[in-house]
């Protein structure tokens, strides 16, 4: 019951990287001369499961491929995580909170974490771009009847 007096709240438990794989496939001839038209394929997804009646955990799963034509420049493959503890949050709210507002606080980390495994890899940093969690959210729930019809 003290819970529901509390205003709500998202606490950051820990944050981790819970899978990490780097592929620099055509090195070193990608890092000798590098290629200048890069293309970039980036795919974001976000889970969360339920650990206890208030605890969750949230992994932002990042799938990232650079190419130049046929040649694959590097692969990423990230899966960055973090456990919730959600207080005060009507039931209603805990899924958004759960896949919107903590993998928003969370970001930042992973970012960091792919900028500096391509650079460790001979790469310019990856910078990712601020994501739009509520967007990928609502995209994301869109699409849940297509596959389940």
């Amino acid at each position: 019951m003290a819970d529901e007096q509390q205003p709500p709240q998202i606490r950051i438990n820990a944050q981790y990287i819970k899978d990490l794989s780097f592929e620099n496939p055509n090195s070193p001839a990608v890092l000798a001369e590098p290629p200048k038209d890069t293309g970039l394929n980036i795919n974001v997804n976000v889970e969360a499961e339920q650990i206890d009646a208030a605890t969750f955990e949230v992994v932002m799963k990042f799938d990232i491929a650079a190419s130049s034509g046929e040649t694959t420049i590097f692969i990423i493959d990230l899966s960055y995580a973090g456990v919730f503890t959600l207080v005060g949050i009507p039931q209603e709210q805990i899924e958004p909170a759960c896949l919107v507002e903590c993998p928003r606080l969370i970001f930042p980390f992973a970012r960091r974490v792919i900028g500096d495994l391509t650079r460790d890899g001979g790469f310019m940093p990856l910078l990712l771009d601020p994501i739009d969690f509520l967007r990928l959210y609502h995209q994301n729930r869109s699409q849940q009847p297509e596959a389940t019809a």
